[in-house]
């Protein structure tokens, strides 16, 4: 045997028999993106991994994985129902318009004929206002309208975000299989899939640490999950949890459709006042304690 031939059968050189170091993160990530992982759970996994070596911050997992989920979304998952939408009619005294957007908090509005089906445009606030500001003639608001974008319910979100990153577009109206308008969508409605809720001015902060927050007029503050039977506890009442097991679930169906920020309901003693919603679920309660008797 040759000395060369030694020298390549040694267990200490760099040959095949060398024991293969234990792959890092990084080999890890540069793997998954020349073909591993196959599957979304493995990439997952794959990040979280990467987060429990500290490598990357919590709140930045959760953003890969609202990133990810949102690939495997439709429109229809995340849409503000037509029921919760703020339309105007185009026809509608300008005073009336000027409430409702005033009212409503909103930037944009969808805007239709005779039948509410039939979206004409998209009208936005600034335009509105600057409208209101001039001596021009305020009789209607046609010419003001701005071309409204319509997709269908199953529309990936993924490829909508990046539509409206093109085209600059916020909202699209969302149209049934049958050409009716079943919701519509903004940017921010898919955005809060990625980064989490985000919160305007015209959302009132809560402190959410605990899920009943005695305030200093006397009334509460309470989580829309706080479950009904711990709401019966922490009041003395006797509210049925057999149909639902959160105080924001018997809410909303005894108001009969999802509520917005600002509806009032009285039940028995309780004046139930909705602090926080959005187009997808109830959020937290003011209440207010009537004295027995």
């Amino acid at each position: 045997m040759s000395e060369d031939d030694s020298r390549s059968d040694s267990p200490d050189s760099t040959g095949s028999q060398a024991e293969k170091p234990r792959r890092s993160w990084l080999d890890r990530i540069s793997a998954a993106l020349s073909g591993e992982p196959t599957t979304q759970e493995d990439l997952i996994e794959l990040l979280r991994d990467v987060q429990a070596d500290g490598v990357i911050g919590a709140d930045t997992l959760r953003m890969m994985e609202g990133a990810i989920a949102v690939s495997g979304m439709t429109v229809n998952d995340v849409m503000v129902p037509r029921a919760q939408m703020v339309v105007l009619s185009v026809d509608a005294p300008f005073t009336e318009i000027m409430d409702a957007v005033v009212e409503s908090g909103h930037s944009r509005f969808p805007v239709h004929g005779e039948d509410k089906d039939e979206i004409l445009g998209v009208l936005l606030a600034k335009d509105l206002l600057r409208r209101a500001m001039t001596n021009e003639d305020v009789a209607g608001i046609r010419e003001l309208l701005r071309p409204a974008v319509l997709i269908p319910e199953s529309k990936k979100l993924n490829v909508l975000l990046r539509e409206f990153r093109q085209s600059r577009n916020h909202m699209a109206i969302v149209i049934d299989e049958y050409g009716g308008v079943a919701g519509l969508l903004t940017i921010e409605d898919v955005l809060e899939q990625i980064v989490g809720e985000i919160d305007d001015e015209h959302d009132e902060a809560e402190d959410g640490s605990r899920l009943i927050s005695a305030q200093a007029d006397g009334q509460f503050v309470v989580d829309a999950l706080t479950p009904i039977s711990d709401f019966n506890e922490r009041f003395s009442a006797d509210f049925d949890d057999d149909e639902y097991d959160t105080i924001g679930g018997l809410i909303t169906d005894a108001i009969g459709h999802l509520p917005e920020a600002g509806e009032e309901l009285t039940l028995g003693r309780f004046v139930f006042r909705i602090a926080r919603a959005d187009a997808r679920r109830l959020h937290a309660l003011h209440v207010g304690v009537h004295a027995e008797g």
